[in-house]
């Protein structure tokens, strides 16, 4: 049941985090300002969803773990506190920022500096992300392959 949840809950924030940065690349490449505040301006509303999923696929990784933290554990475990800090220090101020200027539309060097930056420390979380669950499929791996023998 842990590892159900473990895994649920990383979906969610991997998904959430992937829709915040697709909704925003789309809307600045494609859509109009008006877009542009909409996403800006909800974003902050899907940390509701984020910062709970993300405690609950930390929470539930230490508990699998077991203490261990050697070999993709370690990996794994070495990852998530740049994910936890490039999240609490650069995206969620950065989301607050553009959903503020966006909502008083002030699309100024400031707000494409701090959107570029934004992109950017998405791309890198979503990545660190994608490296986890390519490292616990391989942990899992020996489990799946014995339930599919069985």
């Amino acid at each position: 049941m842990l590892s159900v949840m473990h895994r649920v809950s990383g979906a969610i924030a991997a998904l959430t985090i992937a829709s915040f940065w697709l909704s925003t690349l789309i809307s600045e490449l494609f859509l109009t300002q008006s877009a542009i505040v909409t996403v800006k301006t909800l974003i902050p509303y899907g940390f509701l969803l984020l910062i709970p999923a993300m405690a609950a696929v930390g929470a539930t990784g230490f508990r699998l773990a077991k203490g261990r933290s050697a070999g993709l554990i370690g990996a794994k475990r070495k990852r998530m506190p740049f994910v936890a800090a490039n999240g609490v220090l650069v995206l969620i101020p950065a989301a607050l920022f553009l959903s503020w200027k966006s909502q008083a539309g002030a699309f100024d060097a400031a707000f494409y500096a701090v959107q570029g930056l934004e992109l950017l420390a998405g791309a890198t979380n979503l990545t660190l992300l994608g490296l986890n669950l390519r490292d616990g499929r391989r942990l899992t791996a020996p489990r799946r392959r014995a339930a599919s023998k069985a």
